[in-house]
């Protein structure tokens, strides 16, 4: 692993390490799960699909995905950055705006009761 001194920059050193374990692959073994190495081939598969021009039906029939995945994998092409749904949410969730105005009540709130007789409802 090179030193993080020749750096400049956290994310530029985390770069140059991927560089070298992908050219490694016995230490990418090592530390990638079966399940992550499926994810990784589905979404390359994917992506060769999109490229290809298939359609998301015709690629989610062949590889097993739902159209939403499709999609999730075609933006994280166009910004260079995969991100799940669950990160995009909380980057991209919309505050919430409260009303101030408010809404006159034609009548005015009764009070009721409960009784052995019915409901009851008191001035």
């Amino acid at each position: 692993m090179p030193a993080t001194n020749d750096y400049s920059s956290r994310k530029e050193w985390e770069v140059a390490c991927w560089r070298n374990i992908v050219e490694s692959g016995e230490i990418l073994q090592l530390f990638i799960t079966p399940y992550e190495r499926h994810n990784i081939v589905m979404r390359v598969a994917t992506l060769e699909g999109l490229a290809s021009g298939k359609s998301y039906k015709k690629i989610g029939e062949e590889l097993w995905l739902s159209p939403q995945t499709i999609s999730s994998i075609k933006k994280a092409v166009s910004e260079k950055l995969y991100r799940s749904y669950r990160d995009r949410g909380k980057s991209e969730r919309k505050k919430k705006t409260y009303s101030t105005i408010k809404t006159p009540r034609n009548k005015p709130k009764r009070v009721f009761r409960r009784t052995k007789y019915g409901v009851l409802y008191m001035p």
